[in-house]
């Protein structure tokens, strides 16, 4: 398969999850739109949030990715904050070209890191990103540029490989889950777990494909990721 297919295999649009409608979540939703080229994005704040999630959505998906909305709304459920934005204008994301401009999308995602700490509400929580497909690179892009800010890394199915000469530089704790089915992708991430120098996990999620799409395994993503967030957040608390 060559980067290119692989590109477009990791693909989060479509339905068919196999999750039912997910976990029920009463956060208000706020919409809100991020400066830099205004994108809109989905601010979601429990009572007494442990900390903030950010989603970078990867190869042309945007903040209503079925499958990040899902791991948002479990996510509330361990008391953490998440906002989901575009990382691209409608414009720019019809330039397929820029949909895989991992320089730009890690700008990006740094950017929607200011205007957080920018907010008197939002500045003092604790921070942390979660990334799938491509999205997963600008992720780990942004925690190398902003190592003092980002306190915890989660990618789901993620191609952090496309980054692989930065991520010696990121220091916050990163979890790295890929489903066992999904061959390619798993070896890319085993390559990338070997140049990461921060804490750091593999998970496989046994019989996930790319999507996550099998009964019960965006749940298993669900349960990791609140776990990783809570444990390096307490500890970032704790320092």
């Amino acid at each position: 398969m060559t980067a290119e297919s692989l590109f477009f295999y990791a693909t989060d649009q479509g339905d068919g999850m196999g999750t039912g409608d997910g976990p029920d979540s009463e956060t208000p939703v706020e919409s809100v739109n991020l400066q830099g080229p205004p994108l809109p994005g989905d601010l979601s704040v429990p009572p007494h949030a442990k900390g903030l999630v950010m989603f970078a959505h990867g190869s042309g998906s945007s903040r209503f990715s079925p499958r990040n909305r899902w791991v948002a709304r479990a996510l509330h459920q361990h008391g953490l904050a998440t906002l989901l934005f575009d990382l691209l204008t409608v414009r720019e994301a019809e330039d397929r070209r820029l949909v895989f401009d991992i320089p730009l999308l890690g700008r990006r995602v740094v950017e929607a890191v200011r205007w957080v700490d920018q907010r008197p509400d939002l500045a003092g929580l604790r921070l942390g990103l979660f990334g799938a497909s491509t999205g997963a690179a600008a992720a780990l892009l942004a925690a190398a540029e902003l190592p003092q800010r980002v306190a915890a890394v989660v990618s789901r199915g993620g191609r952090p490989d496309l980054v692989i000469d930065r991520l010696p530089e990121v220091q916050a704790p990163t979890l790295l889950i890929v489903g066992g089915l999904d061959q390619e992708v798993l070896e890319l991430n085993r390559q990338a777990l070997r140049r990461l120098q921060a804490t750091k996990r593999l998970e496989v999620v046994p019989g996930a494909t790319h999507l996550f799409a099998e009964p019960g395994a965006l749940g298993s993503v669900a349960a990791f990721a609140g776990s990783w967030f809570e444990q390096h957040f307490a500890q970032r608390e704790r320092a």
